[in-house]
């Protein structure tokens, strides 16, 4: 699989999907030396999650995910305070193989590209189970009923369909790196339903 170098912005309970677009605002010192060498290079950062119990190493090089979410700047305003409001375009899954020497203030990753798994049979029906869990959690939260239409769109890919869906909804971290992880797309759209069913079964709590 093609292999690249590239900057990891290490972040608790955030999962950077491909095809989702992701808005932060970046603020310690070593961080926004990374955003300003980035963009002043070729624009390409990776946010991955940090792992449990990363606190008291989170000042030096505390453990993360192997598995992160790759893409390029696609807006970046600095602040007058000397932070960063940026958002990322996510276009790739990769795998952390090693992490680099480097005399910067962030951390530089070999990783290398990883590529979906595209179902090999119909994924109709579970596509029209999570559209249909979709109606049912946002009945369930009173928000408007085409909110997650652009995530749900029949022109998509089925795994990016997964991908947006559980960026925009699931709000378990553990799921969302499972799913990052999952490059079978049926069995990503799997445990996306799965999940789906759950959290609207816990909103409605029980009948009767």
């Amino acid at each position: 699989m093609p292999q690249l170098v590239v900057p990891i912005f290490p972040l608790p309970d955030i999962t950077f999907f491909p095809g989702t677009v992701l808005p932060l605002h970046v603020f310690e010192a070593r961080y926004r030396a990374m955003l300003a060498d980035a963009v002043g290079r070729d624009r390409r950062l990776c946010v991955v999650q940090l792992r449990p119990g990363y606190e008291p190493d989170y000042a030096a090089k505390p453990a993360v995910y192997d598995v992160a979410g790759a893409g390029e700047i696609v807006a970046a305003t600095r602040l007058t305070t000397g932070r960063y409001d940026i958002a990322l375009r996510g276009d790739m899954r990769i795998r952390i193989l090693r992490e680099l020497p480097s005399d910067t203030l962030y951390r530089l990753v070999r990783a290398e590209s990883l590529d979906d798994i595209p179902p090999s049979m119909d994924v109709s029906p579970v596509l029209d189970r999570i559209r249909a869990s979709c109606r049912g959690l946002l009945e369930a939260l009173g928000r408007p009923a085409n909110l997650l239409d652009a995530a749900l769109a029949s022109d998509l890919p089925p795994g990016t369909v997964a991908d947006r869906i559980a960026s925009a909804v699931l709000p378990s971290a553990v799921i969302r790196q499972e799913l990052l992880e999952t490059l079978d797309v049926t069995r990503r759209l799997e445990r996306v339903a799965q999940a789906l069913d759950e959290l609207v079964r816990d909103l409605k709590g029980p009948r009767g």
